[in-house]
């Protein structure tokens, strides 16, 4: 399964993150984020007809490292992050974390075997 971890700002639009999803330039079969964002992600959801992943407990290790991310929400790139838990256990991300046009959300991909 390919998942779209997201990490935004309560600024965050629906626009925002249809700019990061398609700035990963690809296709996820479920959306993660941190469960006290994942409401947010409902109409985003809804709209592609996917079920949204809400992520508690300790989170992998991330390819990005960004200091705010770090000090706010204890790891590196909650969108990697988010990603990479929810595709479950020995997912690895297909890329970098990318920044909606807005830079108010950032999303990420991660294949794993998780269904």
């Amino acid at each position: 399964m390919i998942v779209a971890g997201f990490g935004f700002s309560t600024r965050a639009t629906l626009a925002s993150l249809r700019s990061a999803l398609a700035a990963t330039g690809g296709r996820a079969e479920a959306l993660a984020t941190l469960a006290d964002k994942a409401l947010a992600l409902a109409p985003l959801a809804t709209e592609l007809g996917l079920p949204v992943i809400a992520v508690t407990g300790p989170l992998p290790e991330t390819l990005t490292q960004s200091d705010h991310s770090q000090a706010a929400r204890g790891t590196g790139s909650v969108a990697e992050a988010c990603a990479l838990d929810a595709a479950g256990p020995g997912a690895y991300l297909l890329g970098p974390r990318v920044v909606s046009d807005d830079r108010l959300a950032t999303c990420a991909l991660a294949q794993g075997d998780k269904t």
